[in-house]
């Protein structure tokens, strides 16, 4: 291997190779976002909480199919203790195409605006979307990149362990 990629490699290698699943195990991050309604959210309020936070973006087709079904999943088990943040990863000038599709999706549960990327980077959240589940205690627990149908069976699954905890 030449000397020069040798040196690309290693100096991508570490970015390159780290992933949003190297969380799991660990605190959750935490954040205070605004929502589009204007509310401030802060993660660490919700300790004894089992938290679902989905990463999403209005070009990212895969998002606008999970989304429903996670405002399913959400109607289901808020009372159970499962709070959902929707977290836009959209640049701070496409506010108004995130609030529509939100509005579009007809999305009950809270939709938070992370323009600068300071969350999603603490997530990894480098591919969209990512569904990160956190439980009572504060801890990563799962964490899953991208959606395919029936992922949601899987993020039903995890959180009835993680509320029956």
């Amino acid at each position: 291997m030449p000397a020069a990629a040798l040196f690309v490699l290693l100096l991508l290698g570490p970015a390159v190779c780290v992933s949003a699943g190297e969380v799991v195990g660990q605190p959750a991050p935490d954040f205070a976002l605004r929502s589009l309604q204007g509310d401030n959210m802060r993660l660490s309020e919700h300790l004894g909480d089992v938290v679902l936070i989905n990463f999403w973006a209005t070009w990212c087709g895969p998002c606008r199919q999970e989304m429903p079904l996670l405002d399913e999943i959400y109607s289901k088990y808020r009372r159970a203790g499962l709070v959902l943040f929707s977290v836009n990863i959209d640049e701070a000038d496409n506010l108004a195409a995130a609030k529509e599709m939100a509005d579009t999706l007809k999305i009950s549960y809270p939709v938070l605006v992370d323009a600068r990327k300071d969350v999603s980077r603490a997530y990894q959240a480098s591919t969209m979307p990512l569904t990160v589940l956190i439980d009572r205690e504060g801890v990563v627990r799962y964490v899953s990149e991208g959606y395919k149908v029936g992922y949601e069976v899987r993020y039903t699954d995890k959180l009835r362990e993680l509320l029956n905890e």
